[in-house]
């Protein structure tokens, strides 16, 4: 499985590009503000085409560059409706558990508390590897600040405690990290470290 991904935007929000392979279609997760020239420049590179386009949720940080996206290659952001104030483009809900596209199965899992809609896209890699990721709901070491509910992302974050530990985790913003990681460290992690 190829995986790519880059920081972008004054924010520097992390956009992933995941593929079976190189030469062939991919799935886009996050493309964001400023992420449209180091995207070209990354799809140019692998030979890969979008087919699909997830967003972790509706900041535009995280789908600043969607629409241009959608409208260069006909493909729309499938996103979940509870983010629809933050995006003024068109874009697919995201409806049940699950998003097939580019030869992938990506489960979807619903994680408000960053935002009412925000969600994770879990992944199993043809290699037996586990990839998570987790828009601005976790980090390396911390935990998205709510723009919602307190509750909610606690809950959230249970839930993604339910990963095994050795789930890579590609966050929104800085570097990968694991599960065991975050479980074993991460001070805003129900039940994490002190």
């Amino acid at each position: 499985m190829l995986v790519a991904g880059f920081a972008a935007g004054p924010l520097r929000s992390n956009c992933y590009l995941l593929a079976p392979a190189a030469d062939g279609p991919c799935v886009v997760v996050d493309p964001g503000e400023g992420a449209a020239e180091p995207l070209a420049e990354a799809l140019a590179e692998h030979r890969l085409t979008p087919v699909a386009l997830l967003a972790t949720h509706g900041h535009p940080d995280h789908v600043g560059a969607a629409a241009e996206l959608s409208r260069a290659h006909g493909v729309p952001l499938r996103m979940h409706p509870g983010d629809a104030e933050w995006y003024d483009g068109a874009f697919e809900p995201l409806t049940g558990n699950c998003v097939e596209a580019a030869g992938l199965a990506v489960r979807v899992l619903p994680l408000p508390g960053h935002t009412p809609g925000s969600v994770a896209f879990a992944v199993e890699t043809g290699e037996g590897g586990r990839l998570v990721f987790t828009g601005d709901t976790l980090f390396a070491g911390s935990v998205g600040r709510t723009g919602g509910s307190g509750a909610d992302l606690e809950s959230s974050l249970r839930t993604l405690l339910t990963l095994a530990d050795e789930t890579v985790v590609l966050p929104g913003h800085g570097p990968a990290t694991t599960m065991g990681r975050e479980r074993a460290g991460n001070p805003f992690v129900p039940g994490g470290a002190r």
